[in-house]
């Protein structure tokens, strides 16, 4: 809807622009066929112009702070506030009324003129059909017909009034009044419109007068009946009839000089005007993120990060597909993409094999564009590499929502239960109502649903490994409150000296966890190896708690 006002906008100016460079510097000078290819220009790029623009990308740092949780991203998600009114579709409904009265008015025109028209005796001549109707109504012309009433005039002023029609006619002058009178509906609610239609249909009328007025011997007695045609208030509105309201104008430009030649750069003046338009409002700047590497001090390890946002064109989803190849020796592939009507990603499937390891990433948005995310790369110093897919915070904090998005990572687990591997990830989440913590090692396929319904966010969370299957389903109410159902509490938390954060504070080392009592935590967060050195750098090697108590 907020395209639809902004184009509307843009459109508006570019016709006053094109208005006032004709009402200030053109309507006086006698460049009348000039100003008619004038004027039909600048409605055809007043309505073109918005809908062109150019795409600057402009290249910045890229941000370290990316997120994997996605109950966490869930989690923030502010509720949609409702309003009683929706104020878009009353602006949409009364436009819409305003339309549906000026169409019903352009049917009742044609109508009238089919009325006049049809079952009239046609003369034919040359390329123009003559129609001498009884009814007393103004002479005009529509494409190649020429009506008129000969009983209300003498042969000379009939002999003034045909050559009129006849320029008219013959320069399908009936296109620019449909043109201009197709722009006053669309446009119904601007009042630059219809000054805009008036001065292309005034216009028409001088180059009519001095065209005809050259084939004509008596000036005079042309301008005479101008002035007896005044006399007619019939006319139909959607032709180019002989009757117009400012005759003394129209008297004044038949006897005015010719304008100079040099008077002519008074047209380019537009074109400075249009080019600080396409500047100004036409000129789309995108901030892409550089391909970052993160070196991990002290343990050898580097951490690459090939960024993937909602703008990334296909040529830059090549590039991070032929890098990953020869840098890595990692197969990237992406399917199932969807863009909008801006060329921005609203559904993409990325496809990751690195030997036995595969990732894999989902998303597609009812309507919306999708969340940043990155392919992650960790080589260690043995030159041994792991890949997965790193989601931003950029998500939560807009508030962002996807339909579906799941990450399946395979991971070779050790043999002992009790400890899961080094880039496991553990979530710990308690339930007011419940008396038992759920310890879950997260570790291979997450699955997120949003309900439209219930306003109820619900994560699947499966870990497989060769002894163990373990399925939580977290439950995030409307209210905000969580529910962590399990079907195994295998994979217990091992403390030892890992980096302690509660309500977002770090604690001192020789805080105990054991010391906060069970009913106090909301949601507990343990992540190890490479996810917690992402996420907190070297105070991360030993692990990460996160812990969220009630307020």
């Amino acid at each position: 809807m907020e395209a639809i006002f902004i184009y509307i906008a843009k459109s508006a100016v570019l016709m006053l622009l094109f208005y006032c460079v004709y009402f200030f510097l053109l309507r006086r000078e006698t460049f009348f066929n000039s100003n008619r290819w004038f004027l039909l220009s600048g409605l055809i790029i007043s309505s073109i112009l918005p809908l062109l623009s150019y795409t600057k990308i402009v290249w910045i740092d890229a941000t370290q702070n990316l997120n994997t949780n996605i109950e966490s991203a869930l989690l923030s998600i502010p509720e949609k506030q409702n309003s009683d009114i929706n104020w878009n579709y009353v602006i949409l409904a009364f436009y819409g009324i305003g339309l549906l009265i000026f169409l019903l008015k352009l049917a009742i025109d044609f109508y009238s003129l089919n009325a006049i028209i049809k079952g009239k005796k046609v003369k034919q001549q040359a390329d123009f059909k003559f129609i001498d109707t009884q009814e007393n109504i103004a002479p005009f012309s529509y494409f190649e017909y020429i009506v008129y009433n000969s009983s209300l005039y003498t042969a000379t002023e009939l002999e003034n009034i045909i050559e009129h029609e006849k320029v008219h006619s013959d320069q399908n002058h009936t296109v620019d009044v449909l043109v201009s009178r197709f722009f006053s509906i669309i446009f119904w609610f601007n009042p630059i419109v219809w000054l805009y239609k008036k001065a292309i249909t005034q216009n028409l009328e001088f180059i009519a007068d001095s065209e005809a007025s050259k084939k004509l011997s008596d000036k005079k007695a042309y301008q005479y009946t101008l002035l007896k045609i005044t006399a007619h208030e019939n006319c139909v509105a959607i032709t180019n009839h002989f009757y117009q309201s400012l005759i003394k104008k129209r008297i004044v430009m038949l006897n005015k000089n010719q304008s100079k030649k040099r008077n002519s750069w008074k047209y380019y003046v537009v074109i400075p005007a249009l080019a600080a338009f396409v500047l100004l409002f036409q000129i789309e700047v995108i901030a892409k993120e550089k391909q970052q590497t993160v070196k991990v001090s002290g343990e050898g390890k580097s951490v690459e990060v090939y960024k993937i946002s909602k703008n990334s064109t296909d040529a830059e989803l090549k590039e991070i597909k032929d890098k990953l190849k020869s840098i890595h020796n990692i197969d990237f592939e992406v399917s199932d993409i969807k863009r909008d009507a801006k060329n921005n990603l609203t559904s993409i499937k990325v496809d990751i094999k690195n030997g036995s390891q595969q990732t894999q990433s989902i998303q597609t948005s009812t309507g919306d564009v999708i969340q940043d995310f990155g392919v992650i790369v960790i080589t260690d110093k043995e030159g041994k590499k792991k890949v997965g897919i790193q989601t931003s915070e950029e998500g939560k904090a807009k508030g962002s929502k996807v339909a579906v998005s799941k990450r399946i990572t395979t991971l070779n687990l050790e043999k002992d239960d009790s400890d899961a591997s080094e880039n496991s990830n553990i979530i710990i989440t308690n339930n007011q109502n419940s008396k038992t913590n759920t310890n879950v090692n997260i570790n291979s396929f997450t699955s997120t649903k949003t309900d439209s319904d219930t306003n109820t966010n619900i994560s699947t969370v499966v870990t497989t490994d060769k002894n163990n299957t373990v399925t939580t389903k977290i439950i995030t109410k409307k209210d905000g409150s969580t529910i962590a159902i399990s079907n195994s509490t295998k994979g217990k938390v091992k403390l030892g000296n890992q980096l302690i954060i509660v309500d977002g504070e770090e604690m001192p080392e020789n805080f105990d966890v054991e010391t906060l009592n069970a009913k106090d935590i909301e949601t507990m967060r343990i992540f190890k190896g490479t996810e917690a050195i992402t996420r907190y750098g070297d105070k991360g090697n030993n692990g990460v708690i996160e812990i969220q108590t009630r307020k």
